[in-house]
């Protein structure tokens, strides 16, 4: 099978595969196969108006396109994390590749919106394959250190974009965005295909323990299982809000600065003047990366449970703060930045929790199942269109202040003392079954 190989080779030192099996470089990979991936999201906006000039089909039609990726690459996630729990990374990282690839080449052969529609699907099933793999085995890498490997893994994604973004543009203009689609969508596909064959099933090293404020569960629960858990739901809920009111607000920067008419006005900064929106969502960008291994580590060092608190207190407060001063141009830029620092760690401190709560077998899937939150939650953000009728967007604010603070009651007052007594419970009950069955990697519900 491709990643059991016999542990004496493994152990060899002359052996490829000792040195491949190592965690961090494991990790590495990880964070490399999400970074490539991330175009298929990130990039996207580039090829909008030249698809648009081309073809006609009108922008709403195109971006319908973009709405199906983000539903495909979400909602399919789970199956795709319970492949991975089955059959370890390869072959489900090596399929994403494939398909990422193929989705490509078919948006640079598109001629109707079916067509790139189809397109929209192929490449939402690679990017789902990817990231909730590589989350998947960040989380069994590291069970000392889950809020840290998933942040950074998660922070890959939008990393990669950063680096790829200017390199794409400058081919659609030179040579034109087919050229461009089929070019970085078959080079990200074979990378990404050559990294899965160097991808492994995790086996966290002998001894490792959970960081000593996070409390962590030594049953593992199958999805079916942790599906039937109320635990589960609350966690499942607060994910969905916190993630709509950053969404909400997030989502809106554009039309709040235009209404604020603050969009084009020239800001510098470190030498570079770029209007106030361009540079806002720059810094913003860099914040949303950064919050989520920052965020992670701190999760490991002082609870899951603590450090939402913390954090969805600061949105909504920041959100807040937007409201009532978001009219100063550097004011506006300070509180923006400062919502997205404090929204983009949902996609570290959440799948940690989830291992955390229901063991690291079903990791994979588990997390993909949770990870359908993000798009429970984009559904509801249409909402802030009706909350901000005839321009006025303190109820966008205030809805989404109210939602993240609720949030951070919920994760201190309600959700820590019920996780804690569901893990005593089930630890409680494992304890009395035979030893031979009180392995936590062993143990199933």
């Amino acid at each position: 099978m491709e990643n059991h190989l016999h542990m004496a080779k493994a152990d060899d030192p002359n052996n490829p595969a000792s040195f491949l099996r190592n965690r961090w470089l494991q990790l590495v990979f990880g964070i490399i196969c999400m970074g490539l991936v991330a175009n298929l999201q990130y990039a996207w906006t580039l090829f909008v108006t030249p698809i648009e000039t081309k073809h006609h089909f009108g922008l709403t039609g195109i971006q319908l396109s973009f709405s199906i990726f983000i539903l495909v690459e979400t909602w399919l996630v789970p199956i795709e994390g319970w492949l991975v729990d089955r059959f370890g990374p390869r072959p489900v990282i090596a399929a994403g590749a494939i398909f990422a690839a193929v989705g490509w080449i078919c948006n640079a052969n598109a001629t109707t919106l079916p067509m790139l529609y189809v397109a929209a699907v192929l490449s939402g099933i690679g990017a789902g394959c990817v990231y909730g793999t590589c989350v998947g085995n960040a989380l069994k890498w590291f069970p000392d250190k889950r809020g840290l490997a998933a942040g950074l893994t998660a922070a890959g994604f939008g990393a990669g974009a950063a680096l790829t973004v200017i390199p794409i543009a400058n081919m659609i203009q030179d040579a034109g965005y087919e050229k461009a689609f089929l070019v970085f969508g078959i080079a990200q596909g074979v990378l990404i295909f050559a990294l899965a064959m160097m991808m492994f099933r995790p086996t966290p090293p002998k001894g490792v323990q959970a960081a000593p404020r996070v409390v962590t569960n030594k049953v593992d629960y199958s999805t079916g299982k942790m599906l039937k858990t109320p635990i589960f739901w609350l966690i499942y809920a607060l994910f969905v809000a916190v993630a709509a009111g950053g969404l909400m607000a997030t989502a809106q920067l554009g039309p709040i600065a235009k209404d604020y008419g603050l969009a084009k006005l020239p800001i510098s900064l470190l030498g570079m003047t770029l209007p106030l929106l361009t540079m806002t969502l720059s810094i913003d960008n860099l914040c949303n990366g950064f919050t989520r291994p920052l965020c992670g580590f701190i999760s490991d060092r002082i609870g899951r449970e603590n450090t939402m608190f913390v954090v969805f207190l600061g949105e909504g407060l920041a959100m807040l703060g937007l409201m009532k001063y978001g009219h100063d141009p550097i004011a506006f830029m300070t509180f923006a930045a400062l919502i997205f620092l404090f929204w983009g760690e949902i996609y570290s401190i959440f799948p940690a929790i989830c291992a955390d709560t229901f063991g690291i077998k079903y990791a994979a899937g588990n997390a993909g199942t949770l990870y359908t939150a993000k798009g429970t939650a984009s559904l509801l953000v249409p909402l802030a269109s009706v909350l901000s009728a005839g321009g006025n967007w303190d109820g966008v604010f205030i809805a989404g202040a109210v939602i993240t603070v609720t949030a951070a009651l919920m994760a201190k007052f309600v959700l820590k003392p019920m996780r804690k007594r569901f893990i005593d419970d089930s630890n409680h009950k494992l304890a009395q079954q035979s030893p031979a069955t009180s392995d936590p990697y062993k143990a199933v519900a």
